[in-house]
């Protein structure tokens, strides 16, 4: 999950990307990155952290044009430390080139292996995104050596990507001399949405990972992007797009919907908060079948993206609903941070009970998932530390048991409170006095509600099947092994990093 920007304008964009990345902050808070061109010339600046501490106005006036890209990262390929996997990423051959990606790609060993013995191409990171980068690059070069290059053969060289590459990716790529591509994988599993903006003297176009960046920066909602499409707008802004694979279909990633995305945002046509407000209703009727025994007094969302679910569900079952927690907007998102220790000593400094709403209190607690259960678990204990009698636990989707390769961060079957345990199980590992979890079928019929032509999904994460057909036993047993030797990079990194500090 990354946050991806790009541009043509009448007017510097430098402030405008800054913007909009801004606005996208919640799909990464790893790295951010900005790149301009003008004339030819790339300006490019990115490092890690959140937007607002890698920029500073010097950085700023640096990044001159009318055009250009950005990125937020949130790694899920590569190193979480690595300033150098900050994008976009960018390669001078054929043409100048630069890239920002959203996504996983699942063949990235074999991509890395006909780079460098066929296409004769050096890939000098670990991340998946500069591995799409050079077999983009190659494709262009490959139609380049036929006649000199058009939008045409910009959509051709987008079509051997396709067959090329696997998994997840919505891209983003800015070609010196050309202009502005952006595209979205065959199965459509990762967002990404086009808008337009009139002025005096021509149109500006603006991709972007969700609408809400479109509305934000003034941008008119065009339409998303279809699975297998390019899109191309020239330097002189005229829009070229064609469907670039006679394979596509639309299974967007669920977890979208569930918690990824801004509430604001529209997904494919489905409204990310109608949606949640569905979960709510569907949860709602599957309490009253199952939980009639259950005396609650209050239910409390756990902010922020469990609130519409956790309203509605409320009012649907006739229960008073109640703010319980005061987030400190200042502290990362316990989902994004990597490793155990540093979410679970991070919860109790983002969220704080409000005591008064729990003490001598049956109370429902709402979440939109429940992921590794680390901080359900806090969020329990401190209900109950606030003088709860009783604390039921809800979660608007339903057990998270196996792992996402599409590009979210929980690849690993260990990491998962759900996997190989039972409903009864995880109430007790969370220290609940009871559990109950959304329907998988519920959860698609919310979606369907809020669009019913959207009728397939990538739900990975909650049913095993994985989209794209390529993702074996041994791939993600190759997984937990790289993950498991990534971390120990990173707390070796770590270790270097303190060293460097005192050696100042």
């Amino acid at each position: 999950m990354c946050g991806i920007l790009g541009v043509i304008s009448q007017t510097p964009v430098n402030q405008l990307l800054y913007d909009g990345l801004q606005v996208l902050q919640h799909r990464g808070q790893d790295a951010a990155g900005i790149a301009t061109i003008n004339g030819n010339t790339f300006h490019l600046h990115k490092g890690n952290g959140m937007v607002r501490d890698v920029f500073r106005t010097r950085n700023m006036r640096a990044l001159l044009g009318n055009a250009g890209i950005a990125h937020v990262r949130y790694p899920t390929a590569g190193s979480a430390v690595d300033h150098n996997e900050a994008q976009p990423f960018y390669v001078n051959s054929p043409f100048g080139i630069m890239l920002g990606h959203n996504g996983n790609l699942t063949n990235t060993d074999e991509l890395k292996k006909q780079l460098f013995d066929e296409d004769l191409r050096h890939v000098n990171t670990n991340s998946d995104s500069e591995v799409l980068l050079n077999v983009l690059a190659n494709e262009l070069q490959r139609q380049s050596k036929i006649e000199r290059l058009s939008e045409q053969g910009i959509f051709a060289a987008v079509a051997g990507v396709h067959r090329r590459c696997k998994g997840a990716y919505a891209v983003v790529a800015m070609i010196a001399g050309y202009g502005l591509l952006a595209f979205r994988d065959i199965y459509g599993i990762r967002p990404l949405v086009i808008g337009s903006n009139q002025t005096a003297t021509g149109t500006e176009y603006l991709v972007a990972s969700e609408s809400v960046a479109l509305d934000t920066l003034g941008f008119k909602f065009l339409r998303d992007i279809a699975p297998g499409e390019a899109v191309f707008v020239d330097f002189a802004g005229k829009l070229h797009s064609q469907l670039c694979s006679d394979h596509a279909s639309l299974n967007p990633c669920i977890f979208e919907y569930v918690y990824l995305a801004r509430p604001d945002s529209v997904i494919d046509g489905v409204s990310v908060y109608e949606t949640r407000l569905y979960m709510g209703e569907f949860l709602a009727e599957k309490m009253k079948r199952t939980w009639q025994a259950v005396d609650i007094d209050v239910v409390i969302p756990i902010p922020d993206s469990s609130r519409p679910s956790a309203l509605q569900l409320a009012n649907h079952l006739g229960l008073s609903f109640r703010e319980g927690f005061v987030k400190n907007r200042y502290i990362g998102r316990t989902f994004i941070m990597p490793g155990q220790a540093m979410r679970k000593k991070s919860v109790r400094q983002k969220l704080n009970p409000i005591g008064v709403e729990f003490k001598g209190k049956n109370v429902l607690l709402v979440d939109d998932s429940i992921v590794r259960g680390t901080t359900s678990r806090e969020i329990v204990q401190m209900a109950r530390d606030a003088g709860a009698r009783k604390v039921y636990f809800a979660s608007a989707a339903p057990p998270v048991r196996y792992p996402n390769v599409y590009g979210i961060d929980m690849p690993s079957p260990q990491e998962l409170i759900a996997t190989g345990r039972t409903d009864a199980e995880i109430c007790r590992e969370i220290g609940a006095d009871n559990i109950i979890y959304q329907d998988l079928a519920d959860l698609k019929a919310a979606i369907c509600k809020a669009n019913p032509k959207v009728t397939s999904f990538d739900a990975s994460c909650f049913d095993g099947f994985y989209i794209t057909g390529d993702i074996t036993p041994a791939y993600l047993d190759a997984i937990e092994a790289r993950r498991s030797n990534g971390k120990a990079n990173v707390k070796e990194d770590k270790n270097q990093m303190a060293l460097d500090l005192e050696d100042e």
